[in-house]
């Protein structure tokens, strides 16, 4: 476990959690890691006293210094955190009953412990709360729902040829990084347009050593063949350098400088020269065409702007870089319908930068109370000076308005959405009687070709939709499980779901309701599912109720059977629930609708995780199975031998004979290939 000191002695850690080697998150969720604080006040609660009590004897003891603060229930989850330009002033608040909402009131009287935490300023301590209220996601807190990072372009460095690729995730490769796009999708037409432009390479470093002959890209001048030295290393760098100033912000003196060298070309009748950069020229300007609004006044900003109505709050935000626009996002935070506009906008916003570079210029919607504070922070984090603005007039005001509007319509499309999840969710516990409206439903699913590489998958829907966060799958593991045996899959599935949820989680009790007092949006999404639906029939359903009676849960959790209709045909699905008869629904009824979308939801998921499987099988190396050959030894044996089933052939002075082989690993090789060879 690394640490990291904090500016006033305490520890910031990152832990990630253990998990099974084959239950795996569905890769464009991957959840934060939790974070814990080396905290310098607080400690166990010994004295018996819960909420303002306990609070105010906390107080007795809190220096006037800025710093942070979490709040702790019974069971040791974390309520709240928040920050405070004097600790003992801001935490006595709570201990006075100075509460603004039902919902801070709860809070209080949940809170049966506090820990604190110094620093030397506010602006640090605002840092430090962002930075903990995104791994630790406390219920009372304003939550940036943020399960995707952004992609880059990276213009790679330490090479004679620099490539251009998409980048997401760390930025360890040495190189210039240029964003953030709002999507892939961006990311992958403007690569496109930047090739034709300015022919840069795109192929990786090791296709690019290989390489004889110029490959088709060079042919349909999309490259300009640096790997055969069809140009200069100096001709291409001034390719790279010209690509770099364009995404710089120097677009039009890229612009420029083609213009006047197609017109030299044109003027020496070198037309077919001047032909080139006219095309380059084109290229340049479908890029900027593509980018939506280009405001000439902004070269470098991220314009906010917030929709708060009907107990949801949209933030929709548009990244402009190089005075181009790259692109936006729309977001949903989690927070108490009690708070305005701009106190959601605040809290917001130092959780959005605490893992993404902070423009210059920052323009919001409208003003929200610790601008100075926010600006502060943010230009201390990125070591440039940044300004926060509420543009009321002018050209930017234009711009902020047109991302209100398209605020408002991303928050009509989630309330619409949302609706009628909540209707179609109503429309379930109807259907199938159920004694409550589900929050948590699982669809199972089951993907092999003759039985191999077989792989269980599971799917989360609630009252949201779907949840891909929560998606997990299993990897079919055991040997007494005849191939292609779905049943025998099913079982092993639903084993090591409940077992391991019966461990971690312990047995739901369903007898108790719902605490009315508490919103639905202060609920944390349940560990335990109120219904699982199973794509079969009646056997599979009589090895599924099977399993969830040997562990004594059939009370807990109520399975539904999904079989394919006559030829199997949608729409005429056989519907297996308990204590009645098999049915169906009429062909048109919504919550046929919706079932069919979670099991083809489920069917995708199951497929999608089978082929990947499958294709980890087929390019696996016999070489990859002996202990100490790692990716170098394994570089050399097939560089020298050409594949891995020469390796196999070869004898053992031929393998000794291998750059970085040594006479032990040789015949650990040779062994591994020859079952007589250690007799």
């Amino acid at each position: 476990m690394n640490g990291r000191k904090l500016p006033d002695g305490g520890v910031l850690y990152d832990e990630s959690e253990d998990t099974d080697d084959d239950i795996e998150v569905e890769s464009d969720a991957a959840a934060s890691p939790a974070a814990s604080i080396d905290w310098n006040e607080g400690g166990k609660n010994e004295t018996g006293l819960r909420g303002a009590e306990l609070i105010a004897e906390f107080v007795k003891r809190l220096p006037n210094n800025p710093g942070v603060y979490r709040m702790f229930n019974e069971a040791g989850d974390v309520l709240y955190v928040g920050k405070a330009r004097n600790l003992k002033k801001r935490v006595s608040n709570y201990a006075l009953g100075k509460v603004h909402s039902n919902r801070i009131a709860r809070m209080v009287r949940e809170t049966a412990n506090m820990e604190f935490v110094t620093t030397r300023t506010e602006t640090e301590a605002l840092l430090l709360e962002a930075n903990l209220i995104k791994r630790l996601r406390p219920r009372f807190n304003v939550l940036l729902r943020d399960d995707k990072s952004f992609p880059y372009i990276l213009i790679t460095g330490n090479h004679r040829a620099p490539a251009i690729f998409k980048h997401r995730g760390a930025r360890a490769r040495k190189g210039d990084y240029f964003g953030p796009f709002a999507s892939a999708g961006a990311v992958g037409r403007t690569i496109n347009s930047l090739q034709r432009a300015f022919l840069i390479r795109t192929c990786t470093d090791s296709v690019f050593e290989t390489r004889t002959r110029p490959c088709l890209l060079y042919q349909i001048k999309r490259c300009s063949g640096p790997c055969t030295h069809e140009i200069s290393d100096a001709g291409y760098g001034e390719l790279v350098q010209e690509a770099k100033d364009f995404l710089s912000g120097k677009s039009q003196n890229v612009k420029a400088h083609m213009a006047e060298a197609m017109n030299a070309a044109a003027e020496d009748l070198d037309f077919e020269r001047a032909a080139i950069f006219r095309d380059r020229l084109a290229a340049l300007s479908h890029v900027q065409s593509h980018q939506g609004i280009n405001p000439a006044g902004v070269e470098e900003a991220d314009v906010f702007a917030i929709h708060h109505e009907g107990g949801i709050s949209c933030i929709q935000v548009f990244f402009f870089r190089t005075g181009q626009n790259w692109g936006n996002r729309a977001y949903f935070p989690k927070a108490d319908p009690s708070l305005s506009g701009a106190e959601v906008l605040n809290a917001f916003l130092a959780q959005f930068y605490d893992d993404k570079p902070v423009p210059r210029q920052i323009l919001l919607s409208e003003t929200v109370e610790e601008i100075d504070l926010l600006a502060a922070a943010l230009s201390e984090k990125a070591g440039h000076k940044v300004a926060i603005l509420v543009p009321q007039r002018g050209e930017k005001r234009d711009l902020v308005e047109h991302v209100i509007a398209n605020a408002r319509e991303a928050h009509g499309r989630k309330l619409a959405e949302t609706a009628s999840q909540s209707r179609l969710l109503e429309g379930f516990k109807e259907t199938f009687k159920l004694p409550y409206v589900p929050q948590r439903i699982e669809i199972y699913d089951n993907s092999h070709i003759m039985g191999t590489n077989a792989v269980g998958g599971m799917v989360v829907a609630g009252p949201e939709g779907f949840v891909k966060g929560q998606y997990r799958k299993f990897n079919i593991k055991s040997t007494d499980i005849t191939p292609g045996d779905d049943f025998g899959m099913m079982r092993e599935v639903m084993t090591r779901r409940f077992s391991r949820l019966l461990k971690e989680e312990g047995k739901p009790d369903r007898s108790v309701s719902a605490d009315a007092t508490v919103d639905a949006a202060d609920r944390p999404f349940p560990a335990w599912p109120d219904i699982i639906l199973i794509d079969g029939g009646q056997g599979q359903m009589t090895a599924v109720r099977a399993i969830l009676e040997e562990l004594g849960i059939t009370d807990s959790v109520i399975a539904i059977g999904v079989a394919k209709g006559v030829d199997r045909e949608a729409g005429r699905e056989r519907f297996f629930a308990p204590s009645r008869e098999s049915f169906s629904l009429p062909p048109r009824d919504p919550v046929l609708y919706f079932i069919q979308r979670m099991r083809d939801e489920a069917h995708r998921f199951a497929i999608g995780s089978h082929r990947a499987r499958r294709k980890k099988e087929m390019v696996k190396n016999p070489l990859d199975e002996i202990g100490g050959i790692g990716p170098s030894r394994k570089r050399a044996l097939l560089q020298h031998f050409g594949t891995a089933k020469a390796v196999s052939r070869a004898a053992l002075s031929d393998l000794m004979a291998v750059e970085g082989i040594s006479e032990a690993v040789a015949r650990q090789v040779y062994n591994h290939f020859h079952e007589d060879a250690a007799k």
